[in-house]
């Protein structure tokens, strides 16, 4: 099975997919034998820095310098200062330098576009990102699409999104990829299975879509899928049965516990992608939860990701890779 997992990711694999034995323990076994195996991204994640470390130590004792990513935040919201705090983090843990742009939200969108020209034309930088949402001011499409293709890691822009859909060679979307690597790592056939993402945003769950259906011969060792998209304006009922035929579910809408036990065939492996953030009305705290009543639908999955430690830290490692691959592109193209 291994053999096939690296024979699906090709020439562009990192040398993490050649573990075997060590990456099984992340897959943690339920208590008990009714009840879905838990992904564990957090530990696959932390499989996939220590291989990235490994191959950043290989590329720099070639004679080059360490890959450089930029990270721009507008605004102060708490939660995108965590995330590139995260994303930091693991630029520090690898070996990636790093910088954090932080502009008010008093920014003009101008002032943006321009700092990411800057960026665009520094040599001495390999990877560029602006952390989502922007302020309400700002155009988001055109925001990434500024970030020029080769150093756009988020692989937001339109280019990195069609190279995607017509199945090329390009920067895939950290959080996609991070699905598919958890997918493939956990032994999860996807071959000509029914796979309902739930949710059209165009920079998670549109991307996972095309990856789930491509075909998996071509440049992005796509899953070969058979994929249904559901979104706001489909009935509860028939979201519900689309749900009940799926193998795969992927969810993220923010919605808190949207997919339910009843939703869910027996023995289906179930992604959840939202991160929301309730109180607890025992204790009065908050806590973050995913788009499923993860409790309920433990008990009749196959396979299931937390939250948090699922996605979230799978999508940090996969920028990680970006990064890495945005940088020896770079050093391909000014050598020839």
């Amino acid at each position: 099975m291994w053999n096939r997992l690296v024979s699906r990711f090709g020439r562009h694999c990192i040398p993490l997919y050649t573990i075997t034995k060590k990456i099984s323990i992340h897959q943690i076994r339920p208590s008990c034998a009714n009840m879905a195996q838990i992904i564990d991204g957090s530990g696959l994640a932390k499989d996939i820095r220590c291989e990235l470390r490994k191959e950043l130590e290989q590329f720099m004792a070639a004679g080059h310098r360490a890959p450089h990513l930029t990270a721009i935040i507008v605004g102060e919201d708490p939660a995108s200062q965590k995330y590139v705090t995260n994303k930091m983090n693991a630029c520090k843990e690898i070996g990636i330098s790093s910088e954090t742009k932080v502009l008010p939200a008093s920014t003009t969108q101008d002032e943006l576009l321009q700092l990411i020209s800057e960026q665009n034309s520094n040599p001495n930088v390999n990877g560029i990102l602006v952390q989502l949402p922007v302020p309400e001011h700002m155009d988001e499409r055109t925001i990434c699409n500024a970030v020029c293709a080769e150093k756009d890691v988020d692989g937001f822009n339109e280019i990195n999104v069609g190279r995607l859909a017509l199945d090329m060679e390009g920067i895939i979307p950290a959080t996609p990829q991070g699905i598919k690597a958890m997918l493939e790592l956990s032994n999860i056939e996807t071959f000509g299975r029914n796979a309902v993402v739930v949710g059209r945003s165009k920079n998670v769950s549109l991307p996972m879509a095309i990856l789930l259906s491509s075909d998996g011969k071509n440049a992005t060792n796509a899953l070969d899928a058979t994929v249904t998209i559901c979104h706001r304006y489909t009935p509860p009922k028939e979201l519900a049965k689309f749900c009940r035929q799926a193998d795969i579910i992927v969810v993220a809408v923010g919605k808190p516990g949207l997919i339910t036990k009843d939703m869910v065939k027996p023995g289906a492996c179930v992604i959840d992608v939202g991160i929301n953030r309730i109180k607890d009305e025992q204790t009065g705290n908050f806590r973050l939860v995913g788009d499923v009543d993860f409790d309920e639908v433990r008990q009749v999955a196959g396979h299931i990701s937390p939250v948090p430690g699922g996605v979230g830290p799978m999508t940090v490692a996969m920028l990680m890779k970006n990064t890495i691959k945005a940088a020896k592109s770079q050093v391909a193209y000014r050598s020839d």
